[in-house]
């Protein structure tokens, strides 16, 4: 696949948790780092919610498993910030915050939750809500604005894999019960990339993410089974959303989509 470099531009990537940024696009990541991109991670929590309670060992570990992935992909700084996890959609800073994050990295484009928060999660969608709310302030200044999504029905060919591997064992993704969640009601992409050159290393990222993934079905994920699963990302720019064509430099990665 030819692709153009792009030297000089920089990618922005806001998320929740540790272990959002792979799962939900560490392929263009990894793609727009080996393209020339600056690629720079803004995650809002140390994902220290362990089933209602603050987990310290959890809080460390986490953000470990972040800068590991993030080396794979070639995310050259992570900026993780110390907000309450689970309790974004109550965070009244969060969109002030992001939007400092924004004027000092200066990035052509961001890219963050859509509205669907990839399976409803609230701290997701607080995230998209956040990001959008600080680009819309800065007007003309802000950068393009990406949603990813997930095409419908990718996690349950994941798991119906991983459940023909160990016939009757139900495994958690990412500990979301329901694997159909992923996608559902996800607005249309008018952007789909083929990243799967990069689909080993967005696996790889994953697995870095180890107090997620244990004896789930990304853990024994091969990598043949990456190539299949992770071979496109989707993305769509908000309604009506006007950024010069510099910003908007994702667009160029389109392979096959109409784009905003």
């Amino acid at each position: 696949m030819n692709m153009p470099r792009f030297a000089g531009r920089s990618l922005l990537a806001i998320f929740a948790h540790p272990d959002d940024e792979s799962i939900a696009c560490g392929g263009l990541l990894a793609l727009c780092a080996d393209r020339g991109v600056r690629v720079t991670l803004l995650c809002a929590t140390h994902g220290e919610n362990r089933g209602g309670v603050r987990d310290e060992g959890w809080y460390e570990e986490r953000a470990r498993e972040l800068e590991e992935a993030a080396r794979i992909l070639g995310i050259g700084e992570v900026v993780l910030l110390d907000y309450r996890d689970g309790f974004l959609p109550w965070a009244e800073s969060l969109s002030d915050r992001i939007e400092e994050e924004i004027r000092r990295l200066r990035p052509d484009a961001v890219v963050t939750f859509g509205k669907d928060g990839l399976y409803w999660h609230p701290d997701h969608i607080a995230i998209c809500e956040a990001t959008t709310s600080a680009i819309d302030a800065m007007g003309d200044e802000g950068p393009a604005l990406y949603y990813v999504t997930m095409p419908p029905g990718q996690m349950r060919r994941v798991l119906d894999v991983w459940d023909h591997h160990d016939a009757g064992v139900l495994s958690p993704l990412l500990g979301v019960s329901n694997p159909d969640a992923f996608g559902v009601g996800a607005t249309p992409p008018t952007l789909v990339i083929d990243v799967s050159a990069c689909a080993e290393r967005k696996l790889a990222a994953l697995k870095c993410h180890r107090t997620q993934i244990d004896g789930g079905a990304f853990a024994r994920m091969t990598a043949e089974e990456a190539a299949r699963f992770f071979d496109v990302e989707h993305f769509h720019r908000p309604p009506g959303s006007r950024v010069r064509s510099r910003h908007a430099f994702l667009d160029l990665l389109e392979m096959g989509s109409g784009v905003n």
